[in-house]
């Protein structure tokens, strides 16, 4: 059965673990559970996309460094940050990092389910620009210095024969060039190489 969404919880409180893993199973989440930020982060670069529950205080890396790493890796994980009674200060501090929202406990079930689903369906499309963008960077990183150049020439606008006279080149050449451009950007056409370079920021100028 599909689930609703993936469902990573960090907090050093076992009961709390349990009682979250209970409460998102049931409504239909996929849970995984990490007792500390640090075990979180390394499993990172693995993770499905997925709404990220994090308690605010906790030993070691705590919410908000969490937050902060988080951001610098422009990571599209919506944080939710769940608060103890009295941590308003750091719940806006919170909410000014990036977490979505914030819950002070004890919170209502429904609440924090109604919170997640609203998470996850805002974040989604970001999610999906991002993994776009990182594959195109991916392909645009497989061409060869020669054949960036190449690309580089066609996006200007610049036929096979100004690309081989300003490379000293063949213009038969650049054809060979330009098919394995075509072929590592999976460009089936010139238009679609230049928005695929568009995505890439390479006609930022």
């Amino acid at each position: 059965m599909a689930t609703k969404g993936n469902i990573y919880v960090i907090d050093d409180d076992e009961a709390m673990r349990d009682s979250l893993q209970f409460l998102l199973d049931s409504s239909g989440f996929n849970v995984r559970l990490f007792e500390t930020a640090e075990s979180f982060l390394e499993a990172l670069p693995q993770l499905e996309f997925g709404c990220v529950v994090s308690d605010v205080r906790m030993p070691g890396i705590d919410g908000i460094e969490l937050l902060k790493r988080m951001k610098s890796e422009h990571s599209p994980f919506p944080i939710v940050i769940m608060t103890g009674h009295g941590d308003v200060p750091l719940a806006v501090e919170a909410m000014k990092l990036g977490a979505v929202d914030f819950l002070e406990k004890p919170f209502e079930d429904d609440r924090l389910t109604a919170m997640i689903d609203s998470a996850i369906r805002q974040a989604e499309p970001a999610a999906r620009n991002e993994a776009v963008a990182q594959d195109i960077s991916a392909r645009v990183a497989s061409l060869s210095p020669r054949e960036r150049q190449v690309m580089e020439g066609l996006i200007a606008g610049l036929s096979n024969k100004l690309i081989a006279r300003e490379y000293d080149i063949s213009p038969r050449t650049i054809e060979v060039y330009r098919a394995n451009v075509m072929t590592k950007m999976q460009a089936g056409s010139l238009s679609e190489l230049v928005r695929l370079a568009m995505r890439a920021g390479m006609l930022n100028d």
